[in-house]
């Protein structure tokens, strides 16, 4: 016999609220802390996960000793819950601010290298047409930022491909390319040479992107070409705030976006070294899920991304 149509079984019978322990246990990979996460007993929590699992009509999670981890189709479950509980939660508060008289928001992820050139400059346009307009901006990376757009926080995202497959999921419009510089603090003992090579970088402390980044992936394909092994001596930092701080205080060097150490080095904080990288890092540009229509506010950000992205490359050319 074939197997009933799963889709009126669950809506039915699927409740939001076991959803939102499947998408806490998914995270928490613990009965009690899931419970505690959507504020219900263990004992209910319990009850829910057993009465979800029949909804479906599987285990969702495999009971271990010390915890529980999703079953292979239980991924594909909590990975929609998470999704939709953010739709929900996103849909929640622009309603909210709607009621209250207020304009709604636009959630946009962007890489660090975007923000100075065409991110703040779109949001400063965006905004003076929609002044009640609430703008929020998340991420630093584009690991961190698509994985956002995946669990839908956000919006649209400026960024690029940091895996393999992500074409499949989202559509890419290319903007502008990143020039990249190795900079230190002033005064560094590299900051007055003529001619330096990235072996000679070799021994010195290092502020570096996560690997899942592709601007670190990147550097270490440079590594890879110079036949020298990843300094040992490094610290990982996604956030652009605490790479500058420490920079300015240690003699840690760091690759980062022009767009981003330009006044540092206007001002004196940071130094360029003489050293040219990541010439083959890929563009970045309009990231967005496929199949989905962007709201008015979106599209109003997006055509103000163009432009500025046409500007910079007018003046560079």
């Amino acid at each position: 016999m074939r197997p009933a149509p799963l889709l009126p079984v669950l809506m039915n019978r699927l409740r939001l609220k076991q959803l939102a322990l499947v998408a806490a246990l998914g995270e928490q990979r613990n009965l009690h802390r899931a419970a505690a996460a959507i504020n219900v007993t263990q004992p209910t929590a319990t009850k829910m996960l057993h009465d979800v699992e029949l909804v479906f009509g599987f285990p969702l999670f495999e009971r271990l000793p010390r915890g529980m981890q999703p079953t292979e189709l239980g991924n594909e479950v909590v990975r929609f819950a998470v999704r939709l509980l953010a739709d929900f939660d996103r849909f929640a508060q622009d309603l909210d601010g709607k009621r209250r008289g207020g304009y709604g928001q636009l959630v946009v992820g962007a890489i660090m290298g975007a923000a100075p050139d065409l991110v703040a400059r779109a949001v400063a346009d965006l905004k003076a047409k929609r002044p009640l307009l609430v703008v929020r901006l998340l991420g630093e990376t584009s690991d961190e930022i698509l994985d956002l757009l995946a669990e839908r926080r956000i919006d649209l995202a400026v960024g690029r491909f940091s895996g393999p497959l992500q074409h499949n999921e989202f559509d890419f419009e290319p903007l502008a390319n990143e020039t990249l510089y190795v900079v230190a603090r002033t005064g560094h003992p590299l900051g007055g040479v003529a001619s330096v090579d990235l072996g000679d970088l070799g021994q010195l402390p290092w502020v570096v992107q996560p690997l899942t980044s592709p601007a670190r992936q990147l550097l270490e394909q440079e590594f890879a070409q110079a036949r020298m092994a990843t300094p040992a001596n490094l610290v990982e930092a996604s956030s652009i705030f605490a790479t500058l701080q420490l920079l300015q205080t240690s003699d840690a060097v760091a690759v980062l976006p022009e767009s981003v150490v330009r006044d540092h080095l206007r001002a004196g904080l940071l130094c360029r070294l003489p050293l040219v990288i990541g010439t083959n890092l890929t563009g970045f540009g309009i990231l967005t899920r496929k199949g989905e229509v962007l709201a008015g506010a979106a599209v109003e950000f997006v055509r103000a991304l163009r432009q500025y992205a046409e500007a910079v490359q007018a003046a560079k050319g």
